[in-house]
């Protein structure tokens, strides 16, 4: 039991202090060194401090709830918290009251170790509840005075990029919500093309086709997309965007593929815009782009974009508008390291949160924002911390650069996922 490993650590901590000569006294309050709490890996900032008092730690509840994605209400009339959330996809409710170390589980009285106290105008509650209430593995680090708590497994959307040599990983589709599949660009001269050597329709294999590994998607339910790609290093994305006939014939180029292949959806990759030319103008162009895509295609066929970060060099992205366009928007929150960087070195884990708390504040749902996972930067370790902040602002879900990372480093990093997310 949780509680009899906190009870430990009590016990613990005062034998070390009783051994560096210093009195121990259950019932006193040490205030220093602060105590912080992570979660998912990524700290979390309070407006109230966690405490230990009598041998118990407590923290805000509602600072930590609602990362959790636990719905909170307080009536202050009788003191007490109703807190509502999800245990391995079953709804649970939790009362809980200051100063009553008994709380409603479902209708079911449990006994608390200890009872919820408030001070300067928040409620905390024992750590240990956020583990038998609601499923959360909570840690505690004597050394540096850390709780580390690790979110339950939850439901959201999964996509995946299919690039030309994914066919090794195919069985991970099952476990998809979507797939975008990497087989078209617009090219250095402006034209779509779905051939080439970087983004190109794979060569058959016997009865295995493109088409038919489309159809296989959707078949099952899971929505194929068509990516497409287009870089504005030297201004060729930028020329096809100013250029009306050039944009016409791009959109006409990206239909037909969609209706000849079988695909569900588009998603635009579209980089670089507002590196060297003014920001404002390359939003204007991209935006436009996207409403006559959206009226080209049919209503049935979804609009994704993959978008850089705002805190990225690349200023050419109108998120809230294209939010608005689109029926989701890609968060390509990666590359942070510098250039030359070896490959699985992750992603700091504070610029990925920056870059998702900035879309939010730029006027992007959360219901319409997928984070973009690089797994060529993260292990089966970190790649969890990413997840976590997915799951922490309640995000539509996740998206992974690409399906053939999967496996590729032996890492267990299909497994690491699976143990923290499942497909919506």
């Amino acid at each position: 039991m949780l509680y009899k490993r906190i009870g430990k650590t009590v016990v613990a901590s005062a034998l070390a202090l009783s051994l560096l000569g210093v009195a121990y006294d259950p019932g006193q309050t040490y205030a220093e060194p602060a105590i912080s709490v992570k979660l998912d890996n990524v700290p979390l900032t309070f407006d109230a401090a966690p405490r230990i008092d009598k041998g118990v730690t407590y923290v805000p509840f509602r600072t930590v709830g609602e990362a959790l994605g636990i719905d909170i209400k307080w009536n202050n009339k009788t003191q007490t918290v109703k807190a509502t959330g999800s245990v391995q996809g079953q709804s649970t409710e939790v009362l809980l009251q200051v100063g009553s170390t008994t709380a409603t589980v479902n209708g079911a009285k449990v006994t608390l170790a200890a009872p919820p106290v408030q001070r300067d105008g928040r409620v905390l509650i024992p750590l240990s509840s956020f583990s038998s209430q609601f499923g959360v593995d909570v840690g505690w680090n004597q050394a540096t005075r850390t709780v580390s708590l690790v979110s339950p497994k939850r439901e959201m959307h999964l996509r995946a990029f299919y690039a030309v040599r994914a066919y090794q990983e195919l069985d991970l589709v099952k476990s998809l919500n979507s797939v975008a599949f990497g087989w078209s660009r617009i090219d250095r001269n402006g034209q779509f093309t779905l051939e080439g050597d970087e983004y190109r329709l794979p060569a058959s294999d016997g009865d295995v086709t493109p088409q038919s590994i489309v159809a296989d998607a959707a078949n099952q339910s899971i929505k194929p997309y068509l990516m497409v790609y287009a870089l504005d290093g030297n201004g060729e994305l930028t020329k096809v965007l100013s250029d009306s006939s050039l944009r016409q014939k791009s959109i006409e180029g990206i239909t037909t593929a969609v209706a000849e292949n079988g695909f569900g959806g588009v998603v635009l990759d579209y980089e670089g815009l507002g590196f060297k030319l003014d920001a404002v103008e390359q939003q204007k162009l991209l935006n436009n782009y996207a409403k006559q895509l959206r009226a080209a295609l049919p209503n049935d066929i979804a609009l994704s974009l993959a978008v850089p970060p705002l805190n990225s060099a690349y200023k050419g992205y109108d998120y809230k508008t294209l939010a608005t366009i689109a029926d989701d928007l890609i968060l390509m929150a990666y590359q942070y390291n510098p250039v030359g960087t070896k490959e699985q070195v992750p992603e700091p884990n504070s610029l990925v949160d920056k870059a998702i708390q900035l879309a939010l504040e730029a006027g992007v749902p959360k219901q319409k924002l997928l984070l973009g996972i690089n797994l060529n930067s993260e292990t089966g370790s970190s790649v969890n911390d990413k997840l976590g902040l997915a799951k922490r602002y309640d995000l539509k879900g996740a998206a992974f650069w690409r399906l053939g990372l999967f496996r590729l480093y032996n890492n267990g990093m299909d497994a690491a996922v699976n143990a923290s997310v499942v497909k919506e």
